[in-house]
């Protein structure tokens, strides 16, 4: 029997109306963007050949919230705000007395949590008088949010898509384009990157370095076009923090606070924008909760990288910035999870994990498939293969208070539905999937191209 707090809303007129800024609050700002070249802090002329002005004074901001435009509201209330469940079914089926929450992102019109940087991206572009972006994408999520917020602005999309998500994923090619995107497998021969990487292995199956590098290249060539990017950097951080605004008041309304707060991390934004503002009231003394990050084990830039300045893309053409890497030219093995496979975690993130201030784990994706599909037996969303790494840990938390009787209160971000993700599930329960962890010798080798700063 469900209760009144089953599926906990917010109204329209509740919306949160501007994004956090975290870096305030932090003990410590994080280290400064470098110019390969010169190695010194980067200026916002250095990025404008990329973004437009708004988002690069987004970038460095020091101001802890800023005000989201109204043209931007207007598209979010498609969506928005997302439902807050509680899932009384996943803890019966569990059987343990902790309370489970997840902030359900898979109600956007791209399926995921993609749309809540893609949109406010797409509109200050237009407004800079933009006509085209270029990006990257891995699972797909991010391309189609881009190609509909492009869309809803009036700009072409053109998405390089990871070879290995673009063969594993066709159904995402067919949306990005029925969004009025154009897609390329990457590597692709398009672009000077990418034929570099498929001369030097025809049957490269891409990576997001590689994807950024090729996207990047056509926004620098054109002065018409500028590059988006789906996670990584502090505005897009920033954008997603409405995640977690609205749900700090949707358990505020059945007065629930987190003991636990897990979310999946690849880039880091989906963490990112549910976590930051419960870091907040951390910081301020007014909860405690643990913080968890999530990442699959065959990428686990942050329980096996180093903490050290690395491009951002695979070629190098990107600024330096200090994060947690495997190195920029590491290719990460083909898992069903597209959009954890890059090789290095968002530098916000990684200053906050240096502080001590949030824990992470590594999961195969055998037990975090095996997670996706006990929830979607119980509470009956399947969720995409991303937020299965999160699942599997709020599934460890939850058995540990089975065995240890705590009644924690567990919160997590489904950022995405798997729908398009059916093959992925297919190969688990098929007997099919393989896990992949990453060992010592590859991570060796790709630290070896780290530059020297």
């Amino acid at each position: 029997m469900t209760t009144p707090e089953t599926k906990i809303l917010l109204s329209e007129a509740e919306m949160p109306r501007r994004w956090y800024n975290i870096v305030p609050d932090l003990p410590s700002p994080p280290p400064p963007v470098l110019h390969p070249g010169t190695l010194q802090p980067v200026g916002p002329q250095d990025l404008a050949p990329l973004f437009p002005m708004a988002l690069i004074q987004q970038e460095v901001t020091t101001e802890p919230y800023v005000a989201i435009p109204e043209e931007v509201l207007d598209v979010y209330r498609l969506w928005r705000p997302s439902p807050l469940y509680r899932a009384h079914r996943l803890e019966k089926a569990l059987g343990t007395p902790a309370k489970i929450y997840y902030k359900y992102e898979g109600v956007s019109p791209a399926g995921s949590h993609k749309p809540n940087t893609a949109v406010p991206q797409a509109f200050y572009n237009a407004q800079a008088g933009v006509r085209r972006l270029t990006t990257e994408t891995g699972a797909g999520q991010w391309g189609t949010a881009l190609a509909f917020a492009c869309a809803q602005f009036g700009l072409a999309c053109e998405v390089w898509q990871v070879r290995a998500s673009y063969d594993q994923k066709p159904y995402r090619k067919m949306m990005i384009e029925t969004f009025g995107g154009t897609v390329h497998p990457s590597p692709s021969e398009p672009t000077e990157a990418g034929r570099a990487i498929l001369a030097a292995d025809p049957d490269s199956p891409g990576s997001l370095g590689i994807a950024i590098s090729e996207a990047v290249e056509v926004a620098a060539q054109h002065p018409d076009t500028n590059y988006a990017l789906g996670s990584v950097l502090n505005h897009v951080l920033l954008h997603q923090t409405i995640i977690g605004e609205e749900a700090l008041a949707q358990l505020a309304k059945v007065d629930a606070v987190p003991d636990v707060i897990v979310g999946c991390t690849g880039g880091g934004s989906n963490f990112a924008g549910l976590a930051f503002p419960f870091l907040r009231e951390k910081l301020a003394g007014r909860m405690s909760p643990v913080i968890r990050a999530v990442e699959p084990a065959s990428c686990p830039s942050l329980t096996k990288g180093v903490y050290a300045y690395d491009f951002g893309d695979t070629a190098g053409m990107t600024p330096l910035m200090k994060m947690h890497t495997l190195g920029h030219d590491f290719i990460p093995d083909p898992i069903h999870a597209g959009g954890l496979r890059y090789h290095g975690m968002s530098p916000l993130i990684s200053h906050v994990y240096e502080l001590g201030l949030i824990e992470a784990v590594a999961k195969s994706q055998k037990e975090c498939f095996e997670a996706g599909v006990t929830f979607a037996r119980s509470e009956g969303i399947i969720p995409a293969p991303e937020p299965t790494h999160a699942l599997a840990a709020c599934v460890e938390e939850a058995l540990r208070c089975r065995e240890t009787g705590e009644e924690k209160t567990i919160l997590t971000a489904l950022c995405g539905h798997g729908l398009l993700d059916l093959p992925a599930y297919g190969k688990f329960l098929g007997g099919e999937m393989e896990d992949h962890e990453l060992s010592g010798e590859a991570i060796a080798a790709a630290m070896a191209a780290l530059p020297r700063v």
